[in-house]
């Protein structure tokens, strides 16, 4: 028998070349909202999600590279749900209520993401296809450190924590013009390495690394296997390869969803994005930049009720840290 693969909700992906779909679908019932925080937002019915509109319940969320392109992959999951009778009820049928998050990726160039994808997607997830992390669906051309001129592998995160009887899932997919923060505040990269201020490598035995794979002493020199200068020319404070300030900003966005089967009303799935965003600002930086279209949803399926708001706000913003440094630090 298969299951749903986030909770009681089904996801999936659809991975083409250097780019993708990611599908949430909820279980009927599941109220949702969101918000915006970045700069350039590439968004699908984002103004249904304010706690003030008529609809309250959200049907799937759908997460795309191709920017504004990759949207239109909402239209082959809305066309799928509306086959099946799923959607919000009017006198000519139900339309149901896709909203849609995109990332920048090189399929804007090429062929970003369509109907078909979208819908190729959601059959993934409801057969029960595995919902993998890493450089998939959404993610597959997402990247990172883009403000200090690097290409750092972005992806795809999940995480999961308890707010007294109520569980909640983050997935990420993290395509930032920053940079992914451990819990101390280092920057880390895909490989789990910290990279200190000037883009250098940290790797697990303290040595300093250039981007030419050179080692360094601690003012930059190049320094041979028995730890001696062999570059008197080359000090700090800067990479050997040319820097290129604040590089790419027009390439970015951070998409998420929270997931929760606690009780809540719309407003309070509002407040449970905004304690996502939170978790941006604890495990990016910069984060919500002006290069940037961060934006959280907040689904609640319903099925627990007792929980407390307050401390699922708490455990949002941790799960959300968690799971953007989940996408980039592969297993080993």
């Amino acid at each position: 028998m298969i299951r749903p693969q986030l909770l009681s909700a089904w996801a999936g992906h659809w991975t083409g070349d250097g780019t993708g779909v990611t599908v949430i679908l909820p279980p009927p019932g599941t109220v949702g909202s969101g918000e915006v925080r970045g700069g350039a937002p590439a968004t699908r019915e984002f103004a249904l999600l304010e706690p003030g509109r008529l609809v309250e319940q959200v049907d799937a969320v759908v997460l795309s590279g191709g920017s504004a392109f990759g949207l239109a992959a909402g239209d082959g999951v809305a066309t799928l749900l509306r086959e099946r009778g799923r959607g919000f009820p009017t006198p000519f049928g139900p339309v149901p209520i896709v909203v849609g998050m995109s990332i920048f990726d090189a399929s804007v160039a090429a062929d970003p993401p369509g109907p078909g994808a979208g819908r190729a997607a959601a059959l993934a997830a409801l057969t029960g296809q595995p919902f993998l992390s890493g450089t998939a669906g959404a993610a597959t051309g997402a990247t990172t450190g883009k403000w200090r001129g690097a290409l750092e592998p972005g992806g795809l995160g999940r995480a999961t924590g308890r707010a007294g009887p109520a569980t909640i899932e983050a997935v990420a997919v993290v395509n930032a013009w920053g940079d992914v923060l451990d819990s101390r505040g280092n920057v880390i990269n895909a490989r789990g390495n910290v990279i200190d201020a000037r883009g250098h490598v940290i790797d697990a035995r303290g040595l300093v690394i250039d981007a030419g794979g050179d080692v360094l002493d601690a003012r930059g020199h190049l320094i041979d296997g028995r730890g001696v200068v062999t570059d008197g020319d080359h000090v700090g404070p800067g990479p050997r390869r040319p820097e290129v300030p604040f590089g790419r900003p027009m390439t970015n966005t951070t998409i998420a969803v929270l997931l929760t089967d606690a009780k809540l009303s719309k407003t309070d799935c509002h407040l449970l994005a905004q304690s996502g965003h939170t978790g941006f600002a604890r495990a990016l930086h910069p984060a919500h930049s002006r290069y940037d279209g961060d934006a959280v949803v907040a689904l609640a399926t319903g099925e627990v009720d007792g929980a407390d708001l307050d401390l699922l706000r708490a455990a949002a913003t941790e799960v959300m840290a968690a799971a953007i440094r989940d996408a980039v630090v592969r297993p080993a």
